[in-house]
């Protein structure tokens, strides 16, 4: 049941298959394991927030590589005006590949809204770096399925996108310090979403400028490994 399933011992074998997961570069599985730590748990340690984060990001980004991949061949395809069943055979494994992602990225979704930010609002300084975290990681899957949405859907889910991706600003501007890596990549994410997806290249380098400009200014502040962390971002 349920509560086997969730008993302490168990959450600790999962996290620990998760992470051989991680070594054997097994995603699909990792995102598995860590699916069942995030909905048995009411907030993530820093360890399992990362996990859960870079086994979705991988599993996700494999997909979005495919996508361009497809689109170039794709344009490759028109300009040489190549056979129509060639081209109806690579829109349907698109489209597969479309169906995968949109799968995966609603499923994250649905765990960052109903159990890890409620999860982090006790307004401790731990969870306010996880409201700032959540938030980014809302708004960068949101991100990722407008690169291949259209229509009216590829503009709800933009705004969607843009709404968490200014929450998580406003948290992180209150909260935490220009040169703090969660900040620093939310502004980065931010700012590739802008140039990307709302094709604002303006917006997007104002953006990217002022967190830099902001961070310098404090960069002689930190301690040698903070500032590695800040000047690698």
């Amino acid at each position: 049941g349920i509560r086997d399933k969730c008993a302490p011992t168990m959450e600790e074998d999962k996290l620990y298959m998760a992470k051989l997961a991680e070594q054997a570069e097994r995603y699909e599985e990792m995102v598995a394991y860590m699916r069942e730590v995030a909905t048995c748990k009411e907030s993530l340690t820093l360890e399992e927030r990362n996990l859960l984060s870079v086994a979705y990001k991988n599993v996700v980004g494999a997909r979005r590589a495919s996508l361009r991949i497809f689109s170039s061949i794709e344009g490759r395809e028109l300009e040489a005006d190549g056979a129509a069943w060639r081209a109806e055979s690579l829109t349907a494994y698109k489209v597969r590949v479309e169906e995968e992602l949109d799968q995966i990225c609603s499923e994250i979704l649905q765990i960052i809204e109903e159990r890890l930010m409620p999860g982090a609002q006790d307004g401790s300084s731990s969870q306010v770096d996880s409201q700032v975290f959540y938030q980014k990681m809302h708004a960068d899957y949101y991100r990722y399925l407008a690169e291949f949405k259209s229509g009216q859907e590829r503009i709800e889910i933009t705004d969607k996108a843009d709404s968490s991706y200014q929450a998580a600003q406003q948290i992180a501007h209150r909260s935490l310090s220009p040169t703090h890596p969660i900040r620093l990549g939310l502004a980065l994410n931010y700012s590739v979403f802008l140039y990307e997806v709302v094709a604002s290249g303006s917006k997007a380098c104002e953006l990217a400028k002022q967190a830099f400009d902001d961070a310098i200014a404090e960069l002689d502040t930190l301690d040698e490994e903070s500032y590695k962390d800040s000047t690698l971002i």
